[in-house]
């Protein structure tokens, strides 16, 4: 299968960290919540401090006095230093988690909701698996940033910060060894930073690479199949796979290297310091209390210095993420309501007119898919639209549905030019059947209630029934309420095509869009798909798209269209006489079937 480079840019990963600053607003609701989470930090970090001092007193006040009271109510403030610490680890770590589930639901709904505003024309060019892949992997990245790797580092620089005072009220002498130390614990930070960075975000887009490829190749999986495709996609999903895990390999050979090199240079100091404080305390210029607290503080540090170098690598790859979001949550859709839209007539009159409309759809800008094209239908009317494959008939139904914007000329729904209105009252006024139906992975009555959610069963029946679909649901294991599989996979072809009818019936739309559905179709399926867009028709604006001629010669109108541009229109028998385009497709077309 062929593969298309997404649109979506693949930029460079973020040079620091304030990416991270974007989410900003999906915290801000949760203020309550974050100050809960930090308050317990802070304690949290505190008691860890406190506990140096702990370990201090017990051995100055406790071991060194000999008195038995004095180590008693030393130990004793120590398990109480520790509850305490006990307590607000939990709250602390209930609180970001809760955030980071929270704020990951609302920013996965809001790119949701983005995503559905789009319109089709976005996705011509991007890849549907890339926005599955920006919507679950990287949010899950910002989770686990937001509800763990965050506050870890936080919790880090406080005690790190903490530590460095204490250390400093302990000996000034040794305090210098440890800040000496810092820069060799910095510079590899920086060094590797920037190099695993860059690997995240490749590590993200060959991520989503293998995501595109999987949903591509499960939704068709009937050719894959079909065609004995396997063992070549075989091939080229363990291909993909592969690179995605050498990329991530690189990325972890970097985060390894980094956090070996912060944690054998940090504790190399901690040596250091207690050679030169041993001999400190053997001459008497420390205490031996003193000394373990030092080094206590000094091993959180080291440890915090660690930790963070470690989690500096989740910040860099939820940084990444973060833009890759942001840039959905960006993208303005083309087509948008007016700030103050005009309201369409009310009730429907079904009236549609384009005027000289030119159109070029985004992937081929250099080629017109309607020229001056110009065509007004009148309330009621029945319009076939005919034509060679790329004559432009199924872009005039994705202009009507505002699917795309014209480049040049207008376009009228109920004398409204419709770039005044806004889309969702535009299409509104609009039922579509495409000849390729779209059923949902859900019930029948699920399926045909996707055009109006507020309609009772009893509407949802009357539905099916005028669309000839009890004929069938009534034999299936659950009627109305049985799983019809993925796209339909448990309906043929006549069946899917009697829902979609029926899901037209219930939307009960001013205008009918019809993608002549039975060019495909058995005999008997032909003729109950028949029965059911004749009522569908009934009393409602039709626009037909006409594959076989046969199935228009009943409309009050044709329309023969050749390169976007109309060449003739009347009735079956005057475009016959006319001759012309038409009647040559007449002519093979009848003469193929007679055959």
């Amino acid at each position: 299968m062929a593969r298309r480079r997404d649109d979506i840019p693949d930029r460079p990963a973020s040079r620091d960290l304030r990416m991270l600053a974007r989410i900003g607003g999906f915290l801000r609701p949760h203020r309550g919540r974050i100050a809960v989470a930090a308050v317990a930090l802070i304690v949290a970090a505190g008691c860890v401090l406190v506990l140096g001092q702990g370990l201090r007193l017990v051995i100055d006040a406790g071991f060194a006095s000999g008195d038995p009271a004095l180590l008693d109510r030393a130990l004793a403030g120590l398990l109480a230093v520790v509850a305490v610490l006990s307590v607000a680890t939990f709250v602390r770590f209930y609180s970001v988690s809760w955030l980071g589930e929270r704020v990951t639901a609302d920013l996965r709904r809001a790119v949701f909701s983005r995503v559905l505003d789009l319109p089709p024309g976005y996705f011509e060019t991007a890849r549907t698996g890339e926005v599955i892949s920006r919507l679950t992997n990287d949010t899950a990245l910002l989770e686990v940033v937001i509800g763990s790797s965050a506050s870890f580092a936080v919790r880090n620089l406080l005690i790190t910060a903490g530590s460095l005072a204490m250390l400093v009220v302990t000996s000034p002498k040794l305090t210098a060894l440890v800040v000496l130390g810092v820069p060799l614990v910095v510079v590899p930070i920086l060094l590797f930073g920037r190099r695993v960075r860059r690997l995240s975000r490749a590590t993200q887009d060959r991520v989503a690479d293998v995501s595109a490829y999987v949903d591509e190749a499960l939704h068709e999986i009937r050719t894959v199949q079909a065609y004995g495709h396997e063992p070549h996609d075989r091939r080229l999903f363990a291909q993909r796979v592969e690179t995605t895990f050498d990329t991530a390999l690189a990325r972890i050979r970097q985060r390894a290297a980094l956090v070996a090199m912060v944690i054998l240079l940090s504790f190399g100091a901690v040596g250091a310091i207690l050679w030169v404080g041993g001999h400190d305390v053997l001459a008497g210029r420390l205490s031996a209390g003193q000394l373990s607290a030092f080094v206590f503080y000094a091993v959180l540090v080291a440890g915090g210095a660690a930790a963070i170098s470690e989690v500096v690598g989740d910040l860099q790859r939820a940084a990444g993420a973060t833009e890759r979001l942001m840039e959905l949550l960006a993208t303005e859709p083309a087509i948008r309501a007016p700030a103050a839209p005009a309201e369409l007539p009310e009730p429907p009159r079904g009236e549609v007119r384009l005027a000289h409309v030119t159109f070029c759809y985004p992937s081929r800008p250099g080629e017109s898919a309607l020229a001056d094209f110009t065509l007004a239908v009148r309330p009621g009317e029945r319009v076939a639209l005919v034509g060679p494959s790329g004559a432009g008939k199924t872009t005039v139904f994705q202009l009507l549905l505002r699917y795309y914007e014209p480049g040049a000329g207008e376009i009228l729904v109920d004398g409204v030019e419709v770039r005044r209105a806004d889309p969702r009252a535009v299409r509104s006024r609009f039922a579509l059947v495409p000849q390729d139906p779209v059923i949902f992975a859900a019930s029948v009555r699920e399926n045909v209630r996707y055009a109006r959610p507020d309609a009772s069963d009893a509407e949802v029946l009357a539905a099916c029934r005028a669309a000839y679909a009890m004929e069938f649901v009534e034999r299936l294991p659950d009627g109305l309420d049985t799983f019809l599989g993925e796209r339909g996979v448990r309906l043929s072809g006549g069946q899917r095509q009697r829902l979609s009818i029926a899901r037209a019936l219930l939307a009960d739309r001013a205008v009918l869009l019809l993608d002549e559905a039975t060019s495909s179709l058995d005999a008997e399926s032909e003729h109950f798909v028949q029965l059911a867009a004749a009522r569908l028709m009934e009393g409602r604006t039709t626009l037909i798209i006409a594959h076989r001629l046969a199935t228009v010669q009943g409309a009050d109108r044709i329309v023969v269209m050749e390169r976007g541009r109309i060449v003739a229109e009347g009735s079956h028998p005057e475009l016959l006489r006319a001759g012309g385009l038409y009647a040559r497709l007449a002519a093979l077309q009848f003469m193929a079937e007679a055959a």
